[in-house]
């Protein structure tokens, strides 16, 4: 019971993380459900789509109500991410890709997540001010290969999330930011859209291949979204370089516990 009661504190801690940083969702929901509530990776990785999806798309209307989504740059970004998430859904049902496989790469990805917001929370320029910067050093060619470039990444991190279940906000809110040119509060609630809407091919890509339980989801993306409503009222007064630098260091402890699990599943 106890176990429980922590698996949907930490469900409100992802909803948390999805309304202040646009992204981490998924990277605790996985191991959330995995380890304190005793569903299978694959299970859990198809689990984690809807509920995050659906808390993201719950948090974007505060976020549009308060003038930080940008539906241009959502729908440049999304289609590619979308694409890129039901094939990496499709590459997880391959024989060759098993548990430990799946939960080894949702580790792995899960340090790169915690260096890049460990390294980007360490610049002293805000992200606004280097935004600016970009599109003030680029011809107008170049900008629109920075456009070019969006969807290329989009696509990319639409893959990883279909097969490892991350919903990519950690990759996807720098790129609005450098590339896109949009302040961080704006590409904060512009990742919460593309987030939904590539969770949504992501589950497709998925069904057939695992039983879900419904009755948890729905549980789950409701503590969720209690969550993502207190972090999108919150933005305002914290500063998103603690709160990325913070989080980066607990997704490493987490990422070394499931590399350690994994380790002791394999000997």
């Amino acid at each position: 019971m106890s176990t429980v009661v922590v698996g949907y504190f930490l469900a409100g801690v992802i909803g948390l993380s999805l309304g202040l940083v646009g992204g981490g969702g998924s990277i605790l929901a996985v191991p959330v459900l995995v380890y304190l509530m005793g569903i299978t990776p694959k299970t859990a990785i198809a689990m984690s789509l809807v509920i995050v999806g659906m808390v993201s798309l719950f948090g974007a209307v505060p976020h549009w109500r308060l003038g930080n989504v940008c539906f241009q740059t959502a729908l440049l970004f999304a289609p590619a991410a979308m694409l890129g998430t039901y094939l990496g859904a499709r590459l997880a049902a391959l024989p060759a890709i098993d548990d430990t496989i799946q939960m080894g790469l949702f580790a792995t990805t899960m340090l790169l997540a915690a260096v890049l917001m460990i390294c980007k929370s360490d610049r002293s320029s805000p992200d606004v001010a280097i935004a600016s910067e970009v599109q003030g050093s680029v011809s107008t060619s170049q900008h629109r290969n920075l456009w070019l470039w969006i969807a290329i990444e989009g696509f990319g991190v639409g893959v990883l999330t279909g097969l490892v279940g991350v919903g990519g906000g950690f990759a996807i809110v720098p790129a609005l930011v450098l590339l896109g040119n949009i302040p961080m509060q704006q590409a904060v609630g512009t990742s919460l859209p593309i987030v939904a809407l590539k969770s949504v091919t992501g589950f497709l890509g998925y069904l057939g291949q695992v039983e879900l339980d419904w009755q948890l989801m729905v549980s789950f993306t409701i503590a969720a979204s209690g969550g993502t409503l207190l972090g999108v009222y919150l933005v305002p007064s914290l500063k998103a370089q603690h709160l990325q630098k913070g989080f980066g260091c607990f997704l490493v402890l987490l990422a070394g516990f499931i590399l350690w699990q994994n380790w002791q599943t394999i000997s």
